[in-house]
């Protein structure tokens, strides 16, 4: 069979399953909608959570971004696997045994106010925001290399399929959802990976390819790949670049942000109790470690292929797959010396190849040499990691909208049905918004704006929910006021040098921290406006105070007490 034949088979088959479970699972309650009934077993939410968690950032960006960074992209690597242990022991437990639906509905008790519930929908909205519109752009590049489409064309495709699947079965439908999508993305990522590994170092598991040495030549990877780095005029692979402030910032905030992001702690109320929640990180980090620890190899491997396979190469004999790449855009030939010849170099000046960073995970296949099934099953998987992810925001920004400022701020008196009516038209409205942003994104790699969600997480949205979890004296004007601070200090200073007068000027840069890194600041004023204002106003009511001790005892202490 064609290459297409592979590519539509696959795509097609894992549309069929989604749509059907979809179907299947329609919710019929604002409970099934929101948790799914919060009856979720802890090995299905364990795969879903993983499927939410690994987005078109991790599946499609972080193996690019390793590989044209080299050492610096660990810190995608170390900030979000470190996250999930933050988020797993910090807060999930606590929070589930509170019992609530989403994370403003927390806010909104925890801090016995209205206007805490409303900034704490607005921080959800901005962050959840930010986030999508970085999935959109990972489905639009896939189906623009699979299809020969525009990217915008393909955004729009992707938005109506997650609309429908999101939209019609809410939290119950892409709970099961996510876990046939774990399991296309377990193995479109994992096999193309054992393929190039085999090819390159003759092992068959990668990771330890990758600490091991060339099939042709005997020399150990890093050492080799350090020597095509330098040798063509770029930093030794293993050499940072980034300052180690920088890299500190950024890294904190992925961690940090990890452990504020909505929508993947309304994915553990979903499980029945406490005892489920701990269980389900455990397999949830079990799952992702498939994913994370054969990242690293998938970016080098690919980048020693571009290179063997590209430099120094005839234009008119390159492989037929740089043609499929340069007629969507995605890989650009420009022979500025006119031989005829690629030239690939770290001088900007005599670089003749250009390539986005967020197709190195797709063209890795292709480089390889594999067989068109796994190229096509990698496709996939693609699509698989950026809608599994879109459908969980848009379900956070929908049930932010319906639950936390229709149902309990405008309009109490709803019910479930126009409950769940309005989720659908939040999700439709969102998803309209994530399009366009998708279609022109902040910025030109997915796993950058994604890193910007993850510092609005981190400074709005961490400090608070530790705080509320761990500390009694916060009020709710030093939550409310914390929030605030920290989300538009974040906010602007990403968008001033993102988009507005600060584009294109590193110099200007407040202590050398890129916008990516800026959120740990944000954090830290969070934390200082919180306090100070919490002492100069009254503290939290009596009630308030003994439901925040509740959350910290084991259930079934009570009893024991009492006997």
């Amino acid at each position: 069979m064609s290459q297409d034949t592979w590519n539509y088979l696959f795509i097609g088959l894992s549309f069929a399953v989604y749509i059907f479970i979809a179907i299947r699972s329609r919710a019929g309650s604002t409970k099934e909608f929101y948790t799914a009934g919060s009856g979720v077993s802890p090995f299905a939410n364990g795969m879903a959570t993983a499927a939410d968690w690994m987005s078109a950032a991790t599946f499609i960006s972080m193996a690019g971004g390793i590989a044209a960074a080299g050492y610096d992209g660990s810190r995608f690597l170390m900030g979000w696997t470190g996250g999930f242990v933050l988020l797993t022991t910090l807060m999930v437990p606590y929070l589930r045994k509170f019992n609530k639906a989403t994370v403003p509905d927390f806010l909104g008790d925890r801090f016995y106010s209205k206007a805490a519930r409303l900034v704490g929908v607005v921080c959800a909205i901005f962050v959840c925001m930010v986030y999508i519109m970085g999935q959109m752009r990972g489905v639009g590049i896939v189906f623009s290399q699979l299809f020969g489409l525009e990217v915008w064309l393909g955004v729009i495709i992707g938005g109506a399929i997650v609309f429908f699947y999101a939209g019609l079965g809410g939290m119950k439908g892409i709970t099961y959802t996510q876990v046939a999508q774990y399991c296309v993305m377990a193995f479109a990522y994992t096999i193309p990976a054992v393929y190039a590994s085999m090819i390159i170092t003759g092992n068959i598991v990668p990771q330890l390819g990758l600490i091991g040495s060339a099939a042709s030549d005997g020399t150990p990877i890093l050492e080799k790949i350090n020597a095509i780095n330098t040798e063509l005029g770029f930093a030794e692979y293993t050499q940072g670049k980034l300052s180690p402030l920088n890299m500190f910032c950024i890294t904190a905030v992925l961690m940090c942000g990890t452990a504020g992001l909505p929508h993947v702690i309304v994915r553990f109320f979903t499980v029945k109790n406490v005892r489920s929640v701990r269980i389900s990180a455990c397999w949830t980090l079990a799952f992702i470690a498939v994913i994370y620890l054969t990242a690293p190899a998938v970016g080098i491997f690919a980048r020693i292929n571009l290179i063997e396979n590209l430099n120094e190469q005839p234009y008119a004999e390159a492989p037929a797959w740089l043609a499929q790449f340069e007629k969507t855009g995605q890989m650009t030939f420009t022979d500025k010396n006119n031989d005829g010849i690629i030239q690939y170099s770290g001088d900007a000046d005599k670089n003749e190849l250009a390539f986005g960073k967020d197709i190195m995970v797709m063209a890795s296949p292709y480089m390889a040499g594999a067989s068109p099934w796994i190229i096509g099953l990698l496709m996939a998987g693609c699509i698989a990691a950026a809608l599994s992810t879109a459908a969980g925001l848009l379900l956070v920004l929908s049930t932010s909208i319906s639950h936390d400022l229709m149902k309990k701020i405008l309009k109490p008196d709803i019910t479930d049905k126009q409950e769940v009516g309005w989720a659908r038209m939040a999700s439709l409205g969102a998803l309209i918004v994530a399009v366009y942003f998708g279609i022109n994104p902040p910025s030109d790699l997915i796993a950058k704006t994604v890193a910007f969600a993850f510092g609005l997480a981190a400074s709005s949205f961490f400090p608070t929910l530790l705080m509320g979890i761990f500390t009694k004296r916060i009020n709710k004007w030093g939550a409310i006021s914390g929030m605030a601070v920290g989300i538009t200090f974040t906010f602007a200073y990403i968008v001033y040098f993102q988009v507005g007068p600060g584009k294109g000027k590193p110099e200007q840069y407040l202590f050398g921290i890129t916008p990516e890194g800026i959120g740990i600041l944000g954090m830290l004023l969070n934390f200082i406006v919180s306090f100070i204002v919490s002492m100069v106003t009254a503290p939290p009511p009596k009630e308030v105070q003994d439901m925040v001790d509740s959350i910290h005892i084991p259930q079934g202490a009570g009893d024991a007490i009492d006997h």
